[in-house]
């Protein structure tokens, strides 16, 4: 990916995974799709310099084909000038045969040094693009777990919202209260009451309840006597 993008990338990541999802919310999931978005154009770079680097090899390696045809030609014609008593032609043909054939290992190695560092290109690209998908898979599963809790949220919200459990306690504190302000009335009207006049009020009813009870008798006797026989 290139180093720099790398660490860019690779940084904005290690902090995505190391906040918690719960704090994280869409800006984590944000940010994710920014450093997914970077590994994508990250990859597709290094796809373009893939391609280029075999364009590099194939053009090395027509060059270095071509060589050696070049020399097979050199020395036919160095064969076929001998075999035409041309000495002189046949000298010239295999200098150049010589000539060309002395540079050939040299462009082989170039050629099979090329050949190495494109497969290994092309093997670090193979591993690039399985870490794309692996991270398009993992971003997928960070926006569900997104919406989850955002779906929790708001189930939390609402039970909050409808929550009587504090009008409950309110209820129950504002009874205790009732009660305890009941039982200080009666402890100060008991507290308050003199023992002595309570009972001559309890006397003087009962006289009182006699009194009419006597004179409801009287009346009733007196009532009878009038009645004619």
């Amino acid at each position: 990916m290139g180093e720099k993008a790398g660490r860019v990338v690779v940084g904005s990541w290690n902090w995505l995974w190391g906040v918690p999802v719960e704090s994280g919310g869409k800006v984590a999931v944000a940010v994710a799709e920014d450093s997914l978005q970077s590994m994508q154009e990250a990859v597709q770079k290094l796809a373009q310099a893939v391609a280029a680097q075999e364009g590099a090899y194939k053009t090395a390696k027509g060059k270095y084909e071509a060589k050696i045809k070049e020399f097979k030609t050199f020395e036919q014609q160095a064969l076929l000038a001998q075999k035409n008593g041309n000495e002189e032609a046949a000298r010239m043909a295999m200098t150049k045969a010589i000539q060309t054939e002395q540079i050939l290992p040299t462009l082989e190695d170039m050629v099979k040094q090329a050949e190495v560092a494109v497969n290994a290109s092309k093997e670090k690209l193979n591993r690039e693009r399985l870490k794309l998908e692996a991270y398009k898979a993992e971003m997928q599963n960070l926006k569900d777990m997104s919406e989850v809790n955002e779906a929790l949220a708001t189930i939390v919200k609402v039970n909050n919202e409808f929550d009587i459990g504090s009008a409950k306690s309110d209820f129950e504190k504002a009874k205790g209260a009732v009660e305890r302000r009941n039982l200080q009335a009666k402890a100060l009207a008991e507290l308050s009451e003199n023992p002595a006049e309570k009972m001559q009020a309890d006397i003087e009813k009962i006289a009182l309840d006699d009194e009419v009870a006597r004179r409801l008798q009287m009346l009733q006797d007196s009532s009878a006597k009038k009645l004619p026989e």
